[in-house]
């Protein structure tokens, strides 16, 4: 039984080859964790917090980057929540906007 669950790993390496996989992974897992983080979680913060928190999901995304170079599925995840929450904003912006016509 062969589970091969790296659809992206797969492309990328026959695509691109081995040289920059890390790299592409690590800027491609920190764009979707970036998107995920402002569509569901993100709140008004002063600046200095905002840094440090973008500091710290981008040290974050080192560790999810190793997990994709293993061939775990974290890229696939991350687009996956980025497509759910873009659809439950969306979701939530025109519910907001149909309540404040009838109102």
């Amino acid at each position: 039984m062969d589970t091969d669950f790296g659809l992206i790993f797969n492309f990328i390496v026959n695509t691109f080859g081995t040289e920059y996989v890390f790299w592409t992974f690590y800027v491609l897992n920190l764009i979707f964790s970036v998107i995920a983080y402002k569509l569901g979680f993100a709140r008004q913060l002063p600046l200095l917090k905002s840094i440090i928190v973008y500091v710290l999901l981008a040290m974050g995304v080192f560790i999810i980057t190793l997990f994709s170079i293993v061939k775990y599925p974290m890229t696939e995840t991350l687009i996956i929540i980025s497509i759910v929450l873009g659809i439950y904003r969306y979701r939530l912006h025109t519910e907001r906007k149909r309540k404040s016509k009838t109102s």
